[in-house]
């Protein structure tokens, strides 16, 4: 199937004012924005799949769209959607630019976070019109993420004179457009990366703590607890922290750190999970005592519960600049 030559499949000519799409890589991300760009009027003319999974889920996505090889979907389009592995694509970029298939006024749109449209200087170089979209959303590579996208913000990299043909694809989608300039690109991706892939390495962690301490229905306990946390921390921020830190319980801290560096002695939850909430515990309190959450001696007593070496203290009584929070967390 990937080795028909492209005249097999006469490219399918797009209705007046509608683009043809031509899709590399059916990944989760590009099956599913391929899919969301045909239902937004635009024909998509081809796609690229190799793995038994991208080949699927063109079948389920893009159906009836024929599957043909790079350089043959590239030829076909009028809009070329890369969507393939962030350090993937400088060499794919260049390689067709190398063998002659960018073309004069062909739209090339990447859905890479980490790059800006520089990673396409070798089709602008051959006068196509280099565009980056990329979605702030995760994808399961299912007809349920063309209803997430239309909830969804794309954060847009484009020259001024081509902007709003970018805003207007993302729009045409369902999708909100948010300008990124290329400097910025890197950095908006980690903030989305830390924020969304670190937050999955966080609630795995704190599920293995809880069946460590013989609760099995993790989901059921952590669920309210996480939902009303993330709702607070979009709304507030910094101040809608709860916990040990933000009410200066350094014993409290300090017991976390002992029993949590047993249970991964033990084998009862992984070596990383202490280190990570070590980590966590100093960051918090770094912001919790910038932002004056917490008085001097409450926020020194913190520190050198989280400090290297340090031991659990004994309690003493309250001090006069403890915050009164009345969280549970």
């Amino acid at each position: 199937m990937l080795d028909e030559p492209a005249s097999a499949h006469p490219p399918r000519r797009p209705a007046p004012g509608r683009l043809g799409v031509g899709v590399v890589g059916a990944g989760r991300v590009g099956a599913v924005l391929g899919a969301a760009l045909r239902a937004a009027g635009h024909a998509v003319v081809g796609v690229s799949a190799v793995s038994e999974a991208s080949l699927e889920r063109a079948a389920t996505l893009l159906p009836g769209v024929p599957v043909l090889p790079v350089p043959d979907v590239v030829e076909r389009a009028e809009l070329v959607l890369l969507a393939v592995p962030d350090d993937v694509l400088p060499d794919l970029v260049a390689g067709l630019a190398a063998t002659g298939r960018w073309q004069a006024g062909q739209l090339v749109v990447h859905a890479s976070g980490r790059h800006g449209t520089a990673v396409l200087e070798p089709a602008r170089a051959a006068g196509a019109i280099p565009l980056a979209l990329h979605p702030a959303m995760t994808f399961t590579g299912t007809s349920l993420d063309l209803l997430r996208v239309r909830d969804a913000v794309i954060g847009v990299t484009a020259a001024a004179p081509v902007l709003p043909v970018a805003q207007a694809l993302v729009v045409e989608v369902g999708a909100e457009p948010v300008v990124v300039a290329e400097a910025d690109r890197a950095l908006y991706h980690a903030a989305l990366s830390h924020g969304s892939n670190h937050l999955v390495t966080l609630v795995a962690q704190a599920a293995e703590a809880l069946r460590a301490a013989g609760l099995e229905q993790t989901g059921r306990v952590l669920g309210p607890l996480l939902h009303a946390a993330l709702d607070s921390a979009l709304r507030a921020g910094d101040d809608a922290l709860t916990g040990p830190v933000a009410r200066g319980d350094a014993g409290t801290l300090a017991a976390h750190r002992a029993v949590l560096s047993a249970a991964a002695a033990d084998g009862a939850v992984g070596d990383d999970l202490p280190a990570a909430h070590l980590a966590l515990a100093r960051a918090t309190a770094r912001r919790a005592r910038a932002q004056g959450r917490l008085g001097a001696a409450a926020a020194d007593a913190v520190d050198a519960a989280l400090a290297d070496g340090a031991t659990t203290p004994e309690p003493g009584p309250p001090g006069t600049d403890r915050p009164e929070t009345g969280d549970t967390a």
